[in-house]
């Protein structure tokens, strides 16, 4: 049995391994520290631990993946994308090793892989290029000189690397000594060398890129082009296939362009060959990702075939298993990239946990987390790529936006909203997306709320109540007032931000809430209300958990509510248990046991973190006990006082 190694994590582990054990492969997944509990590493049929968390210690680590290799008796390695995909150095390592590198042979990738060769050889194949300067003079006199021959605006781009990092555009000569600082220290981190070239900066142009897959008897085929034009700090977002800005004579240039330079390095594997296309249809190449691709998926589902399935026959020294005339397009895909950022927060990464996610049925989904799963600042905030296909492109995109609609993910949060929102946009619906177009043009449709919606808290009473009620075999003994089979009612602290609000509930005897104003009902993490839905879960299955707090995802954003203390209504009946909000220490017991109190009467003072917070009495009545005293600590739903009202 074949076995085949993947020097990757995450969705695109995940993806190699559903192909390779379709194809009756055995399947070896490598591991950071990090990476201990991930899904991908579960999902191989062996897992092998190659070192600390920064992947300078792991993923980058050729020797340990070797080693790993020879451990798990590998025959093949997948370098997925991003890492070692396009490192000759380590495709060199592969061969000298025994191991077949499921990529291009080193020659390829070392010509290739830096912007200012792959520039030359394009050249020299007659494929048309942006114009540029990539020279050895590497000098900021040397660039002005060019720059100024060029014209402004101008790209910065590291010469080795990819994925958008270091590139900056340049508007006019006072920016360039510093776009060019930046540029290099950026480059010299990433991808180990400072080198820089600049290209003309293109504005109103598409980014637009051919699929293109050979093998080691010299057949090399293309599979369409695909739109990436929608991107945001030169970071892809969503992308589509075919693309909309195009005419046939110009994705006749395109792929020809793409084949023409393919066959003139002698390239075998997958690879994608990445054009702008200006307003006025002309072609111009910006370099070759010598490996598979982020959005690989739509090409998929376009054209029926399975990529990676591909890749892997090739690299075994198999012949391609279709021709050219043979490829077939059908229909319309599209692909969102969903992202563990906040794009209130100018779209910072996020780092957590993921307590929850839902994904679309009617889409397919790549990813490599679950509920469980933590993002960490180690690697790449991108968590999932969610594909529709359909007959056309309106259909796809519509699916696109119900499949985006059906997708929660709480605990963090993520781009979703912003997803639903952009490709609602004139501009996506009408195909006319431009690479300037997020950043210069689009004006969300959406604004974050400034406040946390009353729908928000309602939904997250409504399912700490329930979560509470059925954490006890005795429902006499949940923290609250609730009864099985009886309405009853009470009130819940609730804290956003900081701001604590009171949230009053009733629970009806046949299972629905009220809260607040609102009606919910619950069907285990989704919420209902006025016929609109929200997704909530729970950060602890522990009852008394000080640090629980309920996650809410309505109308597409996302919010995280602490969880205080549940008192019963005056009008219940009976004695009410008051609780601590949160944990702390009391600071003062106002009350003793058979104090007649007023409603609003101050009971006991508990300070944490510097705020103190009073527990007052709910109504006129009697304190019947007290359970604390100066000084205690005490947790967050520890009894302090029982309170009767008369």
């Amino acid at each position: 049995m074949t076995t085949v190694l993947v020097a990757n994590r995450g969705e695109i582990a995940v993806r190699v391994f559903r192909t390779a054990k379709r194809m009756g492969m055995r399947t070896v997944a490598v591991y950071s520290e990090a990476d201990a509990d991930a899904p991908f590493a579960r999902q191989a049929d062996e897992a092998i631990a190659i070192g600390p968390a920064p992947a300078s210690e792991s993923y980058l680590n050729i020797t340990r993946i070797l080693e790993a290799a020879k451990l798990s008796g590998a025959e093949l390695i997948h370098p997925g994308y991003g890492f070692l995909a396009e490192n000759s150095e380590f495709a060199e390592a592969c061969g000298e090793a025994g191991l077949t590198f499921v990529g291009p042979p080193p020659d390829v990738l070392r010509n290739l892989g830096a912007k200012d060769e792959a520039k030359r050889i394009a050249q020299e194949a007659g494929v048309p290029v942006v114009a540029g300067y990539a020279g050895e003079d590497q000098s900021d006199e040397a660039f002005a000189k060019a720059a100024r021959e060029i014209g402004f605006p101008i790209m910065i781009k590291p010469a080795e690397g990819g994925g958008g990092k270091g590139m900056t555009v340049v508007s006019d000569r006072a920016e360039l000594d510093a776009g060019l600082a930046a540029a290099r220290r950026i480059a010299l981190t990433a991808f180990g060398s400072d080198r820089l070239i600049i290209e003309r900066y293109l504005t109103g142009a598409r980014h637009v890129e051919v699929q293109f897959i050979g093998d080691s008897q010299g057949n090399l085929i293309h599979l369409g082009e695909r739109d990436c034009s929608m991107q945001r700090r030169h970071q892809k977002i969503v992308e589509e296939s075919p693309s909309p800005g195009i005419d046939d004579v110009t994705r006749s240039v395109l792929c020809d362009a793409a084949i023409k330079l393919g066959r003139h390095v002698g390239y075998q594997n997958a690879g994608t060959c990445e054009f702008v296309v200006g307003d006025d249809q002309t072609v111009s190449f910006l370099e070759v990702n010598a490996r598979l691709q982020v959005e690989h998926p739509v090409t998929e589902m376009v054209t029926g075939l399975d990529l990676v399935e591909l890749q892997l026959r090739v690299a075994m020294g198999e012949e391609l298993p279709i021709a050219q005339e043979n490829v077939t397009f059908n229909g319309h895909a599209f692909e969102a990239r969903v992202y563990a950022e906040d794009p209130d927060e100018d779209f910072l990464p996020q780092m957590g946990t993921i307590f929850q996610v839902t994904w679309p049925d009617d889409a397919r989904v790549d990813t490599g987390v679950e509920p469980g799963s933590s993002v960490t600042a180690f690697y790449d905030p991108m968590i999932a790529k969610v594909v529709t296909h359909g007959p056309d492109r309106k259909t796809a995109l519509r699916g696109l936006k119900e499949a985006l609609e059906s997708t929660s993910v709480l605990g963090i949060r993520t781009n979703l909203g912003f997803l639903s929102d952009v490709i609602e946009s004139d501009a996506v619906r009408d195909g006319e997306v431009t690479t300037q177009w997020l950043e210069t043009s689009y004006e969300s449709q959406k604004l974050r709320p400034q406040t946390v919606p009353d729908e928000a808290l309602a939904l997250a009473s409504a399912f700490e109540i329930e979560f509470r009620r059925q954490s006890v075999s005795d429902p006499w003994q949940a923290r609250g007032p609730f009864r099985l089979g009886a309405s009853h009612r009470g009130s819940l602290l609730l804290n956003y931000e900081g701001e604590e609000v009171e949230m009053g509930v009733e629970r009806r005897a046949d299972g629905a809430y009220l809260a607040g104003t609102h009606e919910v009902t619950l069907d285990e993490n989704l919420g209902q209300i006025q016929g609109r839905s929200g997704h909530v879960c729970r950060s602890s299955e522990d009852l008394f958990d000080p640090e629980a707090k309920v996650f809410v995802l309505w109308d597409r954003v996302h919010y995280e509510i602490g969880i205080g203390s549940l008192q019963r209504r005056p009008d219940e009946g009976g004695p009410a248990h008051l609780e601590a909000p949160m944990p702390g220490q009391v600071i003062a017991v106002r009350v003793a046991t058979g104090d007649a109190v007023k409603r609003g009467q101050d009971l006991v003072v508990v300070e944490a973190m510097k705020m103190e917070h009073t527990i007052k009495a709910p109504a006129d009545g009697i304190i019947r006990s007290v359970s604390c005293a100066a000084g205690d600590q005490v947790q967050r739903g520890q009894v302090l006082v029982d309170f009767e009202p008369t």
